[in-house]
């Protein structure tokens, strides 16, 4: 079986650790920093985007400034898993705007839920309005977030 990932250097490496500390890095900003002059810089940053190692760039943006108060984990567990009640599921997930990411896990949960609200009033609606309400979900648990001691970090590269 051939392996289909993308073969990363250390030149490559370091130009994806630069990029994940500052994605809108210029070739000549990413040529300085890797000893690369700007169009070699430029280049391996196509074949990586290209390649879809790079898979898009983002801003970073402050939650509590955009009224979001109140950042809470939520595992919910489903009462039947057919491929039908998974896509019903999954169709909730990406039309509520509040639940950031999601994830299909192992163990008693079936979903973590990354979920953003103005306060817990709008918490509490999210879990019990939205996601209890709907038939497939069986049980809900949810973590509200006290501090990030450490924020969400760059993938380790090497």
């Amino acid at each position: 079986m051939q392996d289909s990932r993308t073969q990363i250097d250390s030149a490559d490496a370091a130009l994806l650790e630069a990029l994940q500390r500052d994605g809108q890095a210029t070739a000549q900003d990413l040529g300085t920093a890797l000893n690369l002059s700007p169009s070699q810089a430029g280049r391996r940053r196509q074949r990586l985007e290209e390649s879809g190692v790079i898979k898009g760039y983002r801003a970073q943006l402050d939650p509590e400034q955009l009224g979001l108060d109140v950042q809470a984990f939520v595992q919910v567990q489903l009462a039947r898993h057919g491929a039908q009640e998974g896509a019903e599921f999954t169709r909730l997930l990406r039309i509520r705007p509040e639940i950031v990411s999601a994830w299909t896990m192992t163990g008693e949960a079936d979903y973590l839920l990354r979920v953003y609200c103005p306060d817990l009033r709008a918490l509490n609606r999210l879990i019990h309005e939205v996601l209890l309400a709907h038939p497939v979900v069986s049980r809900v648990h949810s973590q509200i977030v006290m501090d990030q001691p450490k924020a969400d970090a760059p993938l380790p590269i090497r």
